[in-house]
């Protein structure tokens, strides 16, 4: 069995102790390779039974003995091109690995906006000038509700930091998915519109589908409450970004808290920047110290299970999308 192993963004360096790691799960008689560049990658992975990178429709389409893919990155919608797609080839990931640093980040954002830490950052010395409408526009996050939009890992870690904050949580998914202690019953999507009505804070924590790509349009903020806020650490495609604009500047959302927006990177005097009701970073949320380790010790695992026949660990259904 040949492993191949490509470093990316998630996963920027391999180790010796890692391929040590790699090597001890794969077994005596597989060899592990690693490819730092496309072009090494392309070199590689016609003989490769196992991939551990990423994946494009150039690499797929030189990968002629692939058996199984592990994902390093936790949303799979840039590896569900239409040929790995259909192809009977398993994918495995980071689900359910990713949520307290994305819960984290959220809630740094949801934070700055409720606090009014935007402007006082942007105006630096300058901000005592405008310290009266600054607490003007702040708000307590203690009892205010908090929707969820998906209730996967970044979904529940979101829902107890939320408890932690005071607030009531809700939530809704796709999937038939448990309640957990801060959010008792889990409703459908059918359930999202009402939902919204009910909710000060709304987080968007679903991966991103052919369903849930503009999720949040204008019809769907004119039925969230008005003066809700918005929190979004996954996609930015389920967010129809002018329409988000729109919404903020007629009054009828308070704000937005988002580390991903439509058409990333933006132009520097795009719209959305101009507005002081509004915190964001450049897709920031997936970083954390833990996420490659993490990652990894699921990597090796699989190894264990694949190697004996069993059933792998974060298996992505890829007509679903995650």
């Amino acid at each position: 069995m040949r492993v191949l192993v490509m470093p990316g963004l998630t996963l920027p360096e391999v180790t010796e102790e890692d391929l040590a790691r790699i090597r001890a799960a794969a077994g005596a008689e597989a060899e592990v390779v690693v490819a730092n560049n496309l072009e090494e990658g392309l070199e590689q992975i016609g003989e490769a039974e196992v991939l551990l990178g990423y994946l494009t429709p150039e690499l797929f389409a030189e990968a002629s003995g692939l058996k199984w893919v592990h994902a390093t990155a936790s949303g799979v919608d840039g590896y569900l091109f239409e040929a790995f797609r259909e192809a009977e080839i398993p994918l495995t990931g980071e689900k359910g690995l990713v949520g307290p640093h994305l819960a984290d980040h959220g809630f740094a954002l949801l934070l700055a906006l409720a606090r009014s830490l935007g402007p006082a950052l942007r105006l630096r010395g300058e901000a005592w000038g405008a310290r009266v409408g600054m607490r003007r526009a702040a708000f307590e996050l203690s009892g205010l509700t908090m929707g969820i939009v998906g209730f996967g890992g970044t979904g529940r870690a979101m829902a107890q930091r939320a408890r932690g904050f005071g607030m009531e949580v809700r939530a809704v998914d796709a999937m038939p998915v448990p309640a957990t202690a801060e959010v008792r019953m889990v409703l459908g999507m059918e359930k999202l519109d009402d939902m919204l009505g009910r909710c000060d804070v709304v987080s968007v924590c679903t991966p991103l589908t052919e369903e849930t790509r503009h999720l949040f349009n204008r019809e769907r903020f004119a039925r969230m409450k008005p003066g809700a806020v918005i929190v979004n650490v996954t996609r930015g495609e389920i967010i129809e970004l002018e329409a988000l604009v729109e919404a903020i500047e007629s009054g009828q959302l308070r704000g937005a808290a988002l580390d991903v927006v439509e058409g990333e990177p933006l132009a520097a005097d795009h719209p959305v920047f101009a507005l002081d009701n509004v915190v964001m970073t450049p897709h920031t949320a997936g970083a954390s110290q833990l996420r490659a380790g993490r990652n990894l010790e699921r990597f090796c695992e699989n190894l264990r299970r694949y190697r004996g026949g069993r059933e792998l660990v974060g298996l992505v259904d890829k007509q679903a999308g995650f």
